[in-house]
């Protein structure tokens, strides 16, 4: 999507270490209008897929999801990254590792808010490795709930994420694919 791309390029900064820094409009500061624009591209990708739900992780895919979820007419669904006093003990886990925080927390989402009924869409911000997609897709899987496909904003298309998941058979479409990027920029696919 044209549009995201040459958002990046004006204001992401490339970090050492592979980090992507777009937090004055993705994941700290959310530009909303964007966000309008994205959700209506994950529609039109989406439409024909009878989609009641959309599931997401806290906390950086929230904001997304949510003008997704709008544009869908349906409710978010979030896995949080830590279990609290409010939450459910009778949830659905998966193990999943977190490359910016480099370590592993349980995804938790409660069993009263996902089933076989649901035809979920994944919204998350980022894919790279594909841990945070494939722990959601996991429980999605557990609640016996059908996956139509993950919306993401941003690939790193160098990172074998993406491409593992398509060979397991998840429809991913990702809104801009980074083909490389260093201190000089991005290029993308």
């Amino acid at each position: 999507m044209k549009l995201l791309e040459e958002r990046i390029i004006k204001d992401g900064t490339v970090l050492p270490g592979g980090v992507l820094k777009v937090d004055c409009f993705l994941n700290h500061q959310l530009d909303i209008p964007l966000f309008c624009e994205l959700a209506k591209e994950f529609y039109r990708l989406f439409a024909d897929c009878n989609i009641n739900k959309i599931l997401t992780i806290e906390a950086s895919g929230l904001g997304l999801a949510s003008i997704t979820a709008e544009r869908f007419g349906c409710p978010v669904v979030f896995a949080r990254k830590s279990r609290t006093k409010n939450l459910s003990p009778d949830v659905y886990s998966a193990k999943v590792f977190s490359f910016t925080h480099g370590e592993p927390y349980d995804a938790l989402v409660s069993k009263k808010y996902l089933s076989p009924a649901d035809n979920l869409l994944i919204i998350d911000d980022f894919l790279a490795m594909g841990e945070a997609l494939t722990g959601l897709w996991s429980i999605a899987g557990q609640a016996g709930a059908r996956v139509a496909g993950a919306g993401i904003a941003i690939e790193k298309a160098f990172q074998p994420g993406g491409d593992n998941l398509r060979k397991q058979g998840l429809r991913i479409e990702s809104l801009a694919r980074i083909a490389s990027m260093d201190e000089n920029g991005v290029t993308f696919c």
